[in-house]
């Protein structure tokens, strides 16, 4: 083995770069980037309308079918969320993920709320523009994800105007 200027050569030295490769070795550290919280999912859990709508009607509780679809480059996901219960809604959104670590990432959406019916939903009874902060939190070692967020809906109303208000949480299954 001969060192020119500093830099060993030789075959022993490419030998030793060949078995370092052959079983996953690595002499430089890698960096590592943190990414939203793995991927899709689909999921179900429970609604809460926080807010009354212009004629004072509340909701009642309910339930929420979520689904994530998460672009695998990019800080983006498509989401939609049906609100189900004694009146429904579906609101898709798009959403700009911020990781916060491995397993937990914040995210900021903008959609649209479709309310089915004259009825008050959850999120208003009237279409219109829905923003949709929330978390998701992946279980180590599991395909669970756990899912919370709130949807906001300004001029929900049919009668009255007023910005409607609704929480969401549940658990999903990644894919």
């Amino acid at each position: 083995m001969k060192r020119l200027n500093g830099v060993w050569s030789g075959s022993r030295v490419a030998a030793l770069g060949i078995i370092t490769a052959s079983v996953g070795l690595t002499i430089a550290p890698s960096s590592a980037l943190a990414q939203a919280a793995y991927g899709s999912y689909v999921g179900v859990g429970a609604n809460m309308g926080v807010s009354e709508s212009g004629n004072g009607e509340s909701t009642s509780p309910g339930g929420t079918i979520s689904v994530r679809y998460k672009f695998l480059e990019a800080p983006f996901s498509l989401r939609t969320q049906a609100l189900i219960g004694s009146n429904q809604a579906i609101v898709p959104t798009i959403s700009y993920d911020f990781p916060l670590s491995w397993q937990t990432d914040a995210y900021l959406g903008a959609g649209v709320v479709f309310a089915a019916g004259d009825e008050p939903t959850p999120v208003g009874n009237k279409t219109g523009l829905a923003l949709q902060p929330g978390i998701d939190y992946a279980l180590p070692n599991s395909k669970a994800v756990i899912f919370g967020n709130a949807i906001i809906a300004p001029n929900a109303y049919q009668d009255g105007g007023g910005t409607a208000i609704s929480v969401q949480g549940g658990i999903g299954w990644r894919f």
